[in-house]
Protein backbone atom coordinates (compact mmCIF):
# COMPACT_ATOMS: atom_id res chain seq x y z
CA UNK A 1 0.00 0.00 0.00
CA UNK A 2 2.70 2.68 0.89
CA UNK A 3 4.99 1.61 -2.10
CA UNK A 4 1.67 2.88 -4.09
CA UNK A 5 1.53 6.35 -2.62
CA UNK A 6 4.94 6.96 -3.12
CA UNK A 7 4.28 8.64 -6.96
CA UNK A 8 0.53 10.01 -6.20
CA UNK A 9 1.62 11.98 -2.80
CA UNK A 10 2.89 15.92 -2.98
CA UNK A 11 5.96 16.99 -0.96
CA UNK A 12 3.50 19.06 1.28
CA UNK A 13 1.19 15.57 2.34
CA UNK A 14 4.67 13.72 3.10
CA UNK A 15 4.97 16.61 5.71
CA UNK A 16 1.68 16.36 7.24
CA UNK A 17 2.13 12.53 6.93
CA UNK A 18 5.59 12.94 8.74
CA UNK A 19 3.78 14.88 11.80
CA UNK A 20 1.16 12.55 12.35
CA UNK A 21 3.79 9.92 12.38
CA UNK A 22 5.94 11.52 15.10
CA UNK A 23 2.99 12.71 17.18
CA UNK A 24 1.11 9.61 17.47
CA UNK A 25 4.54 7.62 18.01
CA UNK A 26 5.72 9.51 21.12
CA UNK A 27 1.64 9.62 22.27
CA UNK A 28 1.99 5.76 22.14
CA UNK A 29 5.70 5.56 23.58
CA UNK A 30 5.13 7.98 26.18
CA UNK A 31 2.23 5.41 27.88
CA UNK A 32 3.12 2.41 27.20
CA UNK A 33 7.18 2.10 27.23
CA UNK A 34 8.41 2.43 30.53
CA UNK A 35 11.79 3.27 29.98
CA UNK A 36 10.51 6.33 27.64
CA UNK A 37 8.09 7.10 30.19
CA UNK A 38 10.66 7.53 32.67
CA UNK A 39 12.89 9.90 30.81
CA UNK A 40 9.93 11.98 30.39
CA UNK A 41 9.24 12.46 33.94
CA UNK A 42 12.93 12.78 34.90
CA UNK A 43 13.30 15.42 31.93
CA UNK A 44 10.10 16.99 33.16
CA UNK A 45 8.70 17.24 30.28
CA UNK A 46 5.15 16.86 29.00
CA UNK A 47 3.61 13.50 27.58
CA UNK A 48 0.72 15.05 26.16
CA UNK A 49 -0.03 14.21 22.06
CA UNK A 50 2.19 17.03 20.65
CA UNK A 51 1.72 19.14 18.09
CA UNK A 52 4.33 19.88 15.17
CA UNK A 53 5.59 22.96 17.36
CA UNK A 54 5.71 21.43 20.52
CA UNK A 55 7.07 18.24 19.32
CA UNK A 56 10.16 20.06 18.97
CA UNK A 57 10.07 20.81 22.77
CA UNK A 58 10.19 17.17 23.27
CA UNK A 59 14.08 16.36 24.67
CA UNK A 60 16.03 13.97 22.14
CA UNK A 61 17.27 10.86 23.82
CA UNK A 62 21.22 9.31 23.02
CA UNK A 63 22.70 5.99 23.92
CA UNK A 64 24.15 7.45 26.97
CA UNK A 65 21.44 9.51 28.37
CA UNK A 66 18.63 6.82 27.76
CA UNK A 67 19.59 3.67 26.02
CA UNK A 68 22.44 2.56 28.54
CA UNK A 69 20.89 4.29 31.22
CA UNK A 70 17.68 2.07 31.17
CA UNK A 71 16.65 -1.58 31.64
CA UNK A 72 16.57 -3.38 28.69
CA UNK A 73 13.55 -4.65 29.36
CA UNK A 74 12.27 -0.88 30.51
CA UNK A 75 12.90 0.22 26.55
CA UNK A 76 9.80 -2.78 24.61
CA UNK A 77 6.64 -1.59 24.19
CA UNK A 78 4.85 -2.57 27.88
CA UNK A 79 8.27 -3.64 29.04
CA UNK A 80 7.94 -6.75 27.57
CA UNK A 81 10.95 -8.57 26.17
CA UNK A 82 8.65 -11.80 25.25
CA UNK A 83 7.57 -9.77 22.30
CA UNK A 84 9.43 -11.04 19.03
CA UNK A 85 12.15 -9.53 17.73
CA UNK A 86 15.85 -10.03 16.43
CA UNK A 87 18.76 -8.38 17.93
CA UNK A 88 21.41 -6.75 16.37
CA UNK A 89 24.80 -4.77 17.41
CA UNK A 90 26.86 -1.49 16.88
CA UNK A 91 30.11 -2.24 15.66
CA UNK A 92 31.66 -0.30 18.96
CA UNK A 93 33.71 1.69 16.30
CA UNK A 94 32.62 4.81 18.76
CA UNK A 95 32.48 2.96 21.92
CA UNK A 96 31.16 -0.10 23.63
CA UNK A 97 28.77 -2.09 21.38
CA UNK A 98 24.90 -1.54 22.00
CA UNK A 99 22.25 -4.19 21.50
CA UNK A 100 19.19 -3.75 19.53
CA UNK A 101 15.89 -5.27 19.33
CA UNK A 102 14.31 -4.95 15.71
CA UNK A 103 10.84 -5.63 15.04
CA UNK A 104 9.84 -8.21 11.75
CA UNK A 105 7.96 -4.56 10.70
CA UNK A 106 11.73 -3.46 10.49
CA UNK A 107 11.98 -6.28 7.95
CA UNK A 108 8.94 -5.66 6.09
CA UNK A 109 10.14 -1.84 5.53
CA UNK A 110 13.37 -2.78 4.00
CA UNK A 111 12.11 -5.35 2.31
CA UNK A 112 9.55 -2.84 0.65
CA UNK A 113 12.39 -0.20 0.00
CA UNK A 114 14.71 -3.09 -1.82
CA UNK A 115 11.72 -4.27 -3.96
CA UNK A 116 11.59 -0.11 -4.57
CA UNK A 117 14.60 -0.76 -6.21
CA UNK A 118 14.17 -3.64 -7.70
CA UNK A 119 11.61 -2.31 -9.89
CA UNK A 120 12.92 1.14 -10.34
CA UNK A 121 16.10 -0.11 -11.79
CA UNK A 122 17.37 -1.55 -15.22
CA UNK A 123 16.98 -5.01 -14.67
CA UNK A 124 13.61 -6.49 -15.02
CA UNK A 125 11.66 -8.08 -12.32
CA UNK A 126 10.66 -10.98 -13.75
CA UNK A 127 13.88 -11.93 -14.68
CA UNK A 128 15.65 -14.62 -12.35
CA UNK A 129 17.67 -12.90 -10.18
CA UNK A 130 21.05 -13.80 -8.01
CA UNK A 131 21.64 -12.15 -4.87
CA UNK A 132 25.00 -11.75 -3.71
CA UNK A 133 25.07 -10.81 0.04
CA UNK A 134 28.47 -9.53 1.05
CA UNK A 135 28.04 -7.85 3.60
CA UNK A 136 29.50 -8.88 7.41
CA UNK A 137 27.34 -11.94 8.71
CA UNK A 138 27.13 -12.09 12.65
CA UNK A 139 25.84 -9.54 15.18
CA UNK A 140 26.00 -7.20 12.83
CA UNK A 141 22.70 -5.88 10.70
CA UNK A 142 24.17 -5.24 7.40
CA UNK A 143 23.93 -8.70 6.21
CA UNK A 144 20.69 -9.88 8.07
CA UNK A 145 18.10 -7.65 7.25
CA UNK A 146 19.62 -7.04 3.58
CA UNK A 147 19.12 -11.08 3.00
CA UNK A 148 15.87 -10.84 4.86
CA UNK A 149 14.67 -7.98 2.67
CA UNK A 150 15.21 -9.90 -0.82
CA UNK A 151 14.29 -13.30 0.70
CA UNK A 152 11.18 -11.87 1.78
CA UNK A 153 10.61 -10.53 -1.62
CA UNK A 154 10.55 -13.40 -3.29
CA UNK A 155 7.97 -14.54 -0.85
CA UNK A 156 6.18 -12.08 -2.46
CA UNK A 157 6.58 -13.40 -5.48
CA UNK A 158 9.85 -11.82 -6.70
CA UNK A 159 11.92 -14.47 -8.82
CA UNK A 160 14.87 -13.63 -6.83
CA UNK A 161 17.93 -16.23 -4.77
CA UNK A 162 19.70 -15.33 -2.45
CA UNK A 163 23.00 -16.33 -1.03
CA UNK A 164 24.89 -14.86 1.84
CA UNK A 165 28.94 -15.72 1.73
CA UNK A 166 29.41 -12.64 3.75
CA UNK A 167 33.01 -10.93 3.45
CA UNK A 168 34.64 -14.02 2.46
CA UNK A 169 35.82 -13.31 -1.28
CA UNK A 170 36.41 -17.46 -2.26
CA UNK A 171 33.19 -18.16 -1.57
CA UNK A 172 32.14 -14.85 -3.23
CA UNK A 173 33.90 -15.86 -6.39
CA UNK A 174 32.53 -19.39 -6.42
CA UNK A 175 29.15 -18.08 -6.54
CA UNK A 176 30.36 -15.83 -9.23
CA UNK A 177 31.92 -18.23 -11.23
CA UNK A 178 29.25 -21.34 -10.77
CA UNK A 179 26.24 -19.84 -10.16
CA UNK A 180 25.52 -16.63 -11.66
CA UNK A 181 25.52 -18.12 -15.17
CA UNK A 182 23.05 -19.89 -14.32
CA UNK A 183 20.56 -17.05 -13.56
CA UNK A 184 19.66 -14.01 -16.03
CA UNK A 185 20.85 -10.96 -13.80
CA UNK A 186 23.19 -10.59 -10.79
CA UNK A 187 22.66 -7.69 -7.48
CA UNK A 188 25.63 -7.47 -5.75
CA UNK A 189 25.23 -5.93 -1.85
CA UNK A 190 28.20 -5.14 0.65
CA UNK A 191 30.11 -2.40 1.91
CA UNK A 192 31.75 -0.08 -0.66
CA UNK A 193 35.15 -0.37 -0.41
CA UNK A 194 34.75 -4.81 0.00
CA UNK A 195 32.30 -4.42 -3.64
CA UNK A 196 35.39 -2.04 -5.48
CA UNK A 197 37.56 -4.99 -4.16
CA UNK A 198 35.26 -8.03 -5.11
CA UNK A 199 34.77 -6.42 -8.70
CA UNK A 200 39.00 -6.02 -9.02
CA UNK A 201 39.86 -9.18 -7.74
CA UNK A 202 37.00 -10.78 -9.79
CA UNK A 203 39.06 -10.13 -12.84
CA UNK A 204 41.97 -11.20 -11.49
CA UNK A 205 40.43 -14.72 -10.72
CA UNK A 206 39.00 -15.37 -14.33
CA UNK A 207 35.60 -14.18 -13.21
CA UNK A 208 33.57 -11.20 -16.05
CA UNK A 209 30.92 -9.58 -14.15
CA UNK A 210 30.39 -7.62 -17.23
CA UNK A 211 28.90 -10.09 -19.40
CA UNK A 212 26.37 -10.11 -16.67
CA UNK A 213 23.39 -8.06 -16.71
CA UNK A 214 24.04 -6.61 -12.86
CA UNK A 215 22.73 -3.84 -10.45
CA UNK A 216 24.93 -2.90 -7.03
CA UNK A 217 23.44 -2.03 -3.13
CA UNK A 218 25.88 -0.41 -0.43
CA UNK A 219 25.28 0.93 2.93
CA UNK A 220 27.33 1.47 6.13
CA UNK A 221 29.48 4.32 4.13
CA UNK A 222 29.59 7.35 1.93
CA UNK A 223 31.69 7.56 -0.83
CA UNK A 224 31.90 9.97 -4.37
CA UNK A 225 30.37 9.79 -7.75
CA UNK A 226 33.89 9.27 -8.75
CA UNK A 227 33.72 5.86 -7.16
CA UNK A 228 30.33 5.16 -8.02
CA UNK A 229 31.64 5.49 -11.85
CA UNK A 230 34.46 3.10 -11.06
CA UNK A 231 32.52 0.40 -9.75
CA UNK A 232 29.70 0.93 -11.96
CA UNK A 233 31.98 0.47 -14.98
CA UNK A 234 33.43 -2.41 -13.63
CA UNK A 235 30.27 -4.37 -12.94
CA UNK A 236 29.14 -2.80 -16.44
CA UNK A 237 25.95 -1.20 -14.78
CA UNK A 238 23.51 0.38 -17.24
CA UNK A 239 22.45 3.50 -15.39
CA UNK A 240 24.29 4.48 -12.05
CA UNK A 241 21.11 6.65 -11.33
CA UNK A 242 19.25 3.80 -11.47
CA UNK A 243 20.66 0.66 -10.57
CA UNK A 244 23.18 1.75 -7.46
CA UNK A 245 21.96 2.23 -4.49
CA UNK A 246 23.56 3.20 -1.45
CA UNK A 247 21.37 2.75 2.04
CA UNK A 248 21.87 4.74 5.15
CA UNK A 249 21.15 2.78 7.54
CA UNK A 250 21.75 1.32 11.31
CA UNK A 251 21.49 -1.07 13.92
CA UNK A 252 19.16 1.19 15.62
CA UNK A 253 16.19 1.29 13.09
CA UNK A 254 17.31 -0.50 10.25
CA UNK A 255 16.96 0.92 6.27
CA UNK A 256 16.34 4.59 7.28
CA UNK A 257 16.94 6.26 3.84
CA UNK A 258 18.12 5.59 0.84
CA UNK A 259 19.60 6.91 -2.26
CA UNK A 260 17.33 7.23 -5.30
CA UNK A 261 17.62 7.96 -8.71
CA UNK A 262 16.42 11.67 -7.93
CA UNK A 263 18.51 11.81 -5.00
CA UNK A 264 21.79 10.23 -6.73
CA UNK A 265 21.21 13.04 -9.53
CA UNK A 266 21.04 16.03 -7.24
CA UNK A 267 24.12 14.90 -5.57
CA UNK A 268 25.60 15.08 -9.45
CA UNK A 269 24.52 17.96 -10.25
CA UNK A 270 25.56 19.89 -7.02
CA UNK A 271 29.08 18.00 -7.86
CA UNK A 272 29.25 20.32 -10.99
CA UNK A 273 27.83 23.08 -9.38
CA UNK A 274 30.26 24.50 -6.49
CA UNK A 275 26.99 27.14 -5.90
CA UNK A 276 24.42 24.71 -5.69
CA UNK A 277 26.76 22.46 -3.73
CA UNK A 278 27.28 25.04 -0.74
CA UNK A 279 23.44 26.09 -0.25
CA UNK A 280 22.54 22.40 -0.17
CA UNK A 281 25.13 20.85 2.05
CA UNK A 282 27.19 24.00 3.19
CA UNK A 283 30.50 24.50 3.37
CA UNK A 284 32.53 21.80 3.28
CA UNK A 285 34.85 19.74 1.27
CA UNK A 286 32.63 16.49 1.81
CA UNK A 287 30.46 15.06 -0.05
CA UNK A 288 27.59 13.59 1.76
CA UNK A 289 24.98 10.97 0.79
CA UNK A 290 21.92 12.17 0.05
CA UNK A 291 18.75 9.72 0.55
CA UNK A 292 14.96 9.93 0.55
CA UNK A 293 13.01 8.35 3.40
CA UNK A 294 9.72 7.23 4.50
CA UNK A 295 7.55 8.91 6.47
CA UNK A 296 5.55 6.16 7.32
CA UNK A 297 8.50 4.13 8.03
CA UNK A 298 11.09 6.69 9.34
CA UNK A 299 11.44 10.38 10.17
CA UNK A 300 13.96 12.47 10.28
CA UNK A 301 14.83 16.35 11.85
CA UNK A 302 18.08 18.01 12.31
CA UNK A 303 19.03 20.14 15.10
CA UNK A 304 21.96 22.47 15.47
CA UNK A 305 23.77 19.90 12.37
CA UNK A 306 23.13 16.96 14.36
CA UNK A 307 20.44 14.56 12.79
CA UNK A 308 17.46 13.57 15.13
CA UNK A 309 15.50 10.37 13.95
CA UNK A 310 11.97 8.85 14.87
CA UNK A 311 11.28 5.19 14.30
CA UNK A 312 9.07 2.42 15.56
CA UNK A 313 10.40 -0.94 16.19
CA UNK A 314 10.03 -3.97 19.45
CA UNK A 315 12.29 -0.52 21.15
CA UNK A 316 11.04 2.53 19.51
CA UNK A 317 13.09 5.56 19.38
CA UNK A 318 11.90 9.33 19.46
CA UNK A 319 14.17 11.80 18.63
CA UNK A 320 17.10 9.99 18.89
CA UNK A 321 20.10 11.31 18.50
CA UNK A 322 22.35 9.01 15.94
CA UNK A 323 25.40 10.81 16.05
CA UNK A 324 25.56 11.60 12.41
CA UNK A 325 25.63 15.04 10.89
CA UNK A 326 23.57 15.97 7.96
CA UNK A 327 20.58 17.85 7.63
CA UNK A 328 16.43 17.40 5.70
CA UNK A 329 14.62 18.80 3.06
CA UNK A 330 11.23 18.48 1.72
CA UNK A 331 10.99 18.00 -1.90
CA UNK A 332 9.51 21.14 -2.41
CA UNK A 333 12.21 22.88 -0.47
CA UNK A 334 15.30 20.75 -2.74
CA UNK A 335 13.46 21.59 -5.67
CA UNK A 336 13.46 25.53 -5.07
CA UNK A 337 16.85 25.50 -3.68
CA UNK A 338 18.28 24.14 -7.10
CA UNK A 339 16.44 26.38 -9.57
CA UNK A 340 17.65 29.20 -7.26
CA UNK A 341 21.36 27.86 -8.76
CA UNK A 342 20.14 27.79 -11.77
CA UNK A 343 19.32 24.03 -11.70
CA UNK A 344 15.30 22.98 -13.25
CA UNK A 345 14.69 20.18 -11.39
CA UNK A 346 12.06 18.96 -13.69
CA UNK A 347 13.79 19.62 -16.90
CA UNK A 348 16.91 17.79 -15.39
CA UNK A 349 14.96 14.69 -14.12
CA UNK A 350 13.18 14.24 -17.90
CA UNK A 351 16.54 14.80 -19.24
CA UNK A 352 17.54 12.11 -17.31
CA UNK A 353 14.74 10.11 -18.22
CA UNK A 354 14.26 9.14 -14.69
CA UNK A 355 10.70 11.48 -14.37
CA UNK A 356 8.45 8.35 -13.94
CA UNK A 357 10.56 7.29 -11.41
CA UNK A 358 10.32 10.31 -8.72
CA UNK A 359 8.61 10.39 -5.39
CA UNK A 360 8.39 13.63 -3.58
CA UNK A 361 9.64 12.31 -0.39
CA UNK A 362 11.70 13.92 1.92
CA UNK A 363 15.23 14.28 1.69
CA UNK A 364 18.15 13.56 4.10
CA UNK A 365 21.80 14.19 3.40
CA UNK A 366 24.35 12.86 6.12
CA UNK A 367 27.99 13.24 6.31
CA UNK A 368 30.41 10.73 8.66
CA UNK A 369 31.15 11.11 11.91
CA UNK A 370 33.58 13.56 13.25
CA UNK A 371 35.48 9.81 14.36
CA UNK A 372 35.92 9.53 10.97
CA UNK A 373 38.26 11.78 10.40
CA UNK A 374 41.63 12.53 11.87
CA UNK A 375 43.11 15.75 12.53
CA UNK A 376 46.29 17.47 11.18
CA UNK A 377 47.24 20.57 13.62
CA UNK A 378 43.47 21.12 14.27
CA UNK A 379 41.69 21.07 11.28
CA UNK A 380 39.65 17.72 9.80
CA UNK A 381 41.38 15.69 7.57
CA UNK A 382 38.35 12.75 6.21
CA UNK A 383 39.98 10.44 3.98
CA UNK A 384 37.42 10.85 1.08
CA UNK A 385 39.56 13.31 -0.83
CA UNK A 386 42.59 10.44 -0.52
CA UNK A 387 40.05 8.13 -1.69
CA UNK A 388 39.47 10.01 -4.91
CA UNK A 389 43.22 10.24 -4.94
CA UNK A 390 43.60 6.15 -5.07
CA UNK A 391 41.15 5.75 -7.57
CA UNK A 392 43.12 7.65 -10.72
CA UNK A 393 44.21 5.93 -13.41
CA UNK A 394 47.79 6.14 -12.84
CA UNK A 395 47.50 4.42 -8.87
CA UNK A 396 44.46 2.24 -9.25
CA UNK A 397 46.13 -0.47 -11.24
CA UNK A 398 48.62 -1.17 -8.06
CA UNK A 399 46.74 -0.15 -5.38
CA UNK A 400 43.14 -1.27 -3.67
CA UNK A 401 41.85 1.62 -2.86
CA UNK A 402 41.84 1.04 0.74
CA UNK A 403 43.58 3.13 3.48
CA UNK A 404 43.87 3.94 7.04
CA UNK A 405 44.80 7.67 8.39
CA UNK A 406 46.65 7.93 11.86
CA UNK A 407 47.66 10.93 13.12
CA UNK A 408 51.27 10.77 14.90
CA UNK A 409 54.32 12.82 16.54
CA UNK A 410 57.74 12.01 15.57
CA UNK A 411 60.57 11.81 18.01
CA UNK A 412 60.90 15.70 18.32
CA UNK A 413 57.03 15.76 19.04
CA UNK A 414 55.89 17.11 15.56
CA UNK A 415 52.68 16.23 14.52
CA UNK A 416 52.21 14.41 11.13
CA UNK A 417 49.87 12.66 9.15
CA UNK A 418 50.35 9.23 8.16
CA UNK A 419 48.76 7.15 5.40
CA UNK A 420 48.29 3.61 5.04
CA UNK A 421 48.03 2.33 1.58
CA UNK A 422 47.36 -1.58 0.79
CA UNK A 423 48.52 -2.73 -2.53
CA UNK A 424 46.42 -4.66 -4.68
CA UNK A 425 47.50 -9.18 -4.48
CA UNK A 426 51.05 -9.38 -5.91
CA UNK A 427 51.63 -5.93 -6.43
CA UNK A 428 54.77 -3.21 -4.90
CA UNK A 429 54.65 0.23 -5.81
CA UNK A 430 58.17 1.37 -6.64
CA UNK A 431 59.41 4.47 -5.04
CA UNK A 432 59.01 6.75 -8.29
CA UNK A 433 55.37 5.91 -8.07
CA UNK A 434 55.06 7.09 -4.17
CA UNK A 435 56.52 9.92 -4.61
CA UNK A 436 53.59 10.71 -7.38
CA UNK A 437 51.34 9.57 -5.38
CA UNK A 438 52.37 11.30 -2.39
CA UNK A 439 52.39 14.83 -4.75
CA UNK A 440 48.98 14.60 -5.85
CA UNK A 441 47.47 13.72 -2.80
CA UNK A 442 49.27 16.96 -1.68
CA UNK A 443 47.74 19.10 -4.63
CA UNK A 444 44.11 17.80 -3.87
CA UNK A 445 44.04 18.71 -0.48
CA UNK A 446 45.63 22.09 -1.02
CA UNK A 447 43.11 22.27 -4.02
CA UNK A 448 39.63 21.15 -2.00
CA UNK A 449 40.68 22.08 1.55
CA UNK A 450 41.40 25.86 1.95
CA UNK A 451 42.05 25.29 5.54
CA UNK A 452 44.64 22.29 4.53
CA UNK A 453 46.06 25.28 1.56
CA UNK A 454 46.55 27.79 4.16
CA UNK A 455 48.36 25.43 6.60
CA UNK A 456 51.16 24.10 4.11
CA UNK A 457 51.69 27.99 3.64
CA UNK A 458 53.08 28.49 7.09
CA UNK A 459 54.10 24.63 7.51
CA UNK A 460 55.24 23.61 4.23
CA UNK A 461 56.79 20.39 3.74
CA UNK A 462 55.63 19.50 7.66
CA UNK A 463 52.06 18.97 6.64
CA UNK A 464 52.81 16.91 3.63
CA UNK A 465 51.76 12.98 4.93
CA UNK A 466 53.72 10.09 5.12
CA UNK A 467 52.78 6.92 3.36
CA UNK A 468 53.18 3.59 4.34
CA UNK A 469 52.64 0.66 1.49
CA UNK A 470 51.33 -2.53 2.99
CA UNK A 471 50.66 -6.13 1.15
CA UNK A 472 47.25 -7.34 0.37
CA UNK A 473 44.87 -7.62 2.52
CA UNK A 474 47.73 -7.55 6.06
CA UNK A 475 46.09 -7.51 9.11
CA UNK A 476 47.57 -5.05 10.07
CA UNK A 477 45.22 -2.44 9.45
CA UNK A 478 43.45 -4.49 5.85
CA UNK A 479 42.14 -7.61 7.34
CA UNK A 480 39.23 -8.76 5.21
CA UNK A 481 37.20 -9.99 7.50
CA UNK A 482 35.77 -6.92 9.11
CA UNK A 483 34.78 -3.39 8.07
CA UNK A 484 37.35 -1.49 6.60
CA UNK A 485 38.35 1.20 9.47
CA UNK A 486 39.69 4.40 7.50
CA UNK A 487 40.75 6.20 10.55
CA UNK A 488 42.61 4.80 13.60
CA UNK A 489 42.97 6.99 16.44
CA UNK A 490 46.43 6.52 17.87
Amino acid sequence: MVLKELRTHTSDMWSKIQTKYMCTLFTRAAKRVPAYARFLRNSKAHQRTPTAQTFLAIPPITKDNYLRKSLFPDLFWDGVISSPHMLTATSGSTGKPVYFARSHSVNDQSSAIHELFFTSCSLSSKKSTLVIVCFGMGVWIGGFITSEAFELMGRRGYPVAVITPGLNKQEIFKALKQLAPQYEQLIIAGYPPFVKDVLDEAEENGISIRKHKTALVFAAEAFTESFREYVAKKANVRNVLTDTMNIYGSADLGTMAFETPVSILIRRLACKHPDLFRALFGGTDKTPTLAQYIPHFTSFEALKGELLVTGDSATPLIRYAIGDRGGVYTYDEISSICKMHGVHLTKELARAGIATKTAKLPFVFVYERLDLSTTLYGLQIYPEIIRETLLQSGFVQRLTGRLTLVTKFDDRQNQYLEINVEQRRGAEVEKALAAKLKAEIVKNLKLKSAEFYELSLHLGERTEPRLIFWPHEDPTYFRPDTKQKWVVKS
